[in-house]
């Protein structure tokens, strides 16, 4: 069964349970998927698949950074529900152990020296982790950690 088929298969459980926010997040993420697909003009795989809904819970942690900002609690509550609905068709984020090690293995890799080598160990980095659903801001804090 391909990761859309399952959402789609989870949404009609979600409606038949009357499980109102997880039918919304649902339905949200298969909107998401068919925008996609029609600018695509074709079906999307299930990579395709993991990197929208990897956008979709990046948007939503921004917003609860931003509801939590404003004193907007409630909304930034929903944003975190919503969040754990999505994160649950994505594969297991990436310890930081894993990641760190990534990071050294690509310093090792590239050379670098200083904070000027930062692109290139990014790039290694996020290379070596593909597929690893490792967080960006995570993967950019370690790098500035051990070029500085």
């Amino acid at each position: 069964m391909t990761l859309k088929q399952t959402i789609l298969s989870d949404l009609t459980a979600s409606m038949k349970a009357q499980d109102a926010p997880r039918t919304s997040t649902l339905r949200m993420v298969k909107a998401a998927l068919q925008n996609r697909e029609i600018e695509k003009g074709a079906e999307l795989d299930d990579e395709e698949m993991t990197r929208l809904l990897r956008s979709m819970v990046k948007q939503r942690q921004d917003s609860v950074e931003q509801f939590e900002k404003g004193g907007r609690q409630n909304l930034a509550d929903k944003e975190k529900a919503e969040i754990e609905v999505i994160e649950a068709y994505l594969p297991q984020a990436a310890s930081r152990e894993t990641i760190e090690a990534a990071v050294e293995a690509a310093i090792f890799e590239t050379g670098a020296s200083s904070m000027k080598d930062m692109g290139r160990v990014m790039k290694a980095t996020q290379a070596a982790l593909a597929g690893k659903n490792a967080d960006g801001r995570t993967v950019s804090e370690l790098v500035k950690a051990k070029l500085s």
